[in-house]
């Protein structure tokens, strides 16, 4: 049987003490938490950097670090710094280094570095298989990007955890890979260990009132058992059975490096009022691979931001945006000549999200739209922006009608954003080896 505790869904989104306490109160074997995803966009891979702030992560890191000592059980976190970066992997060491220091204390540390070489990369790209929907690249492609990382599996976690270190701190991870590891590494059922993982991986998300944080995660030879420690909080099977929909394009199917796991005959039990027990899941081997993700620098952005209130502009949005733009472009062409860039109208209020996946259909009192403009040069990004600006604020519906005013609702509209990033991978690498390429280091500190 092996005991997990997982204090929230990621590093930096707090969790309820008393919660907590309880969990350490159970004796866990190990506490995992996750430090990111890709959910917020390529920016942070492509600069290796986290999202989340340096004093609330040093504060909830702290916790957790004095929460290990007490609960005498070793510490994992995946994906260090949002990215997984090997920078944003040093970032949390040295504030590790900090706690440590500030706390008279010391500790073993094992480091997963999970960051690829683009010539090492290019030289493998036989090896390498796009996912479907992937973007099409080339092996040249590898030499723009700015990070390049490989997600680690069960096998990489357990290797950084043979190694007896009191805290285990990995690059670029599965999300399942810290909860995982160590229940197959003690020989509990394969399909329950990668099941529970993606159950837990967000902490209380599968349970009433996630905001919470805190659940625990008994793994043994038949199945799982999830339990969240608020008092407040239950787990029900629906709750449960759900979260493989979570983040999963298949609700029956989740792959992994070196398989997939299947939860066709799967079942979901309450033990009681606040507990579910599951078994039934299966773990299908696969040759091993690890997917890739790297970022690189699109362009330098511009964004503009007006609000429209007119009802008629507002029934007539999509007509007045097209007609902007098409003038915006012969504006541009006219004065600028045949230069690179991308302009972007977003209807903030009415689409912004989905675009033309938009279900709704009511009229809202007023639009925001906004206008991004991406150019490999900042200063043509600018120059377009600026071109935009009296479009934005006077372009009329027809040419015959006066000419309308709109709000900027801050001055200058124009917003320098900065390199601008894209993702460039959504593909597999298959290893020989399932450390091939991951780099792992102990320190004492």
């Amino acid at each position: 049987m092996v005991r997990i505790l997982i204090p929230a869904g990621a590093l930096g989104l707090g969790w309820e003490a008393e919660a907590l306490e309880t969990g350490l109160s159970r004796a866990p074997d190990l506490i995992a938490i996750d430090g990111g995803s890709t959910d917020s966009g390529p920016a942070y891979l492509g600069r290796g950097v986290s999202k989340y702030s340096r004093a609330q992560t040093k504060a909830e890191w702290a916790t957790l670090i004095d929460a290990a000592r007490r609960a005498d059980c070793p510490l994992v976190i995946g994906t260090a710094g949002t990215c997984g970066a090997g920078t944003a992997v040093d970032w949390l060491v040295d504030i590790t280094r900090e706690i440590l220091a500030e706390t008279g204390s010391h500790a073993k540390i094992a480091v997963l570095y999970c960051d690829r070489d683009p010539q090492d990369l290019m030289a493998a790209w036989d090896r390498v298989t796009p996912l479907s929907g992937a973007p099409a690249v080339a092996r040249e492609d590898m030499l723009t990007c700015a990070n390049i990382v490989a997600l680690a599996g069960a096998e990489q976690v357990q290797a950084a955890l043979a190694t007896g270190a009191d805290i285990v701190i990995c690059g670029r991870t599965t999300d399942t890979a810290i909860l995982a590891a160590l229940p197959l590494a003690r020989g509990c059922h394969p399909g329950a260990a990668w099941h529970g993982a993606k159950v837990g991986e967000c902490g209380a998300l599968c349970c009433t009132h996630p905001d919470t944080g805190t659940i625990e995660i008994v793994f043994d030879d038949t199945g799982f058992t999830v339990t969240p420690m608020s008092q407040a909080s239950r787990a029900t099977p629906r709750t449960v059975a759900a979260h493989l929909l979570y983040e999963n394009s298949d609700p029956i199917v989740l792959h992994e490096p070196g398989g997939h796991l299947d939860v066709s005959a799967a079942t979901y039990a309450a033990l009681d009022d606040r507990s579910v027990r599951v078994e039934g899941s299966e773990w299908v081997i696969a040759p091993h691979t690890v997917k890739l993700e790297a970022a690189r620098v699109a362009g330098q952005g511009v964004m503009s931001l007006v609000l429209v209130r007119d009802p008629r502009y507002i029934a007539q949005i999509d007509d007045w945006c097209a007609s902007l733009e098409a003038r915006a472009r012969a504006k541009v062409s006219d004065r600028m000549g045949d230069v690179p860039y991308d302009l972007e109208l977003r209807r903030i209020g009415l689409d912004a999200t989905l675009g033309a996946l938009e279900p709704g259909t009511a009229t809202p009192n007023e639009i925001g739209v906004m206008a991004q403009v991406i150019a490999p040069d900042a200063g043509v990004a600018r120059e377009v922006a600026k071109t935009v600006n009296p479009l934005l604020l006077h372009h009329p519906l027809t040419a015959e009608e006066p000419m309308p005013t709109f709000a900027f609702p801050f001055s200058p509209p124009e917003i320098d954003l900065g390199p601008q990033y894209e993702f460039v991978l959504h593909h597999v690498l298959a290893l020989d080896d399932p450390m091939d390429g991951f780099r792992l280091e102990v320190l004492d500190v």
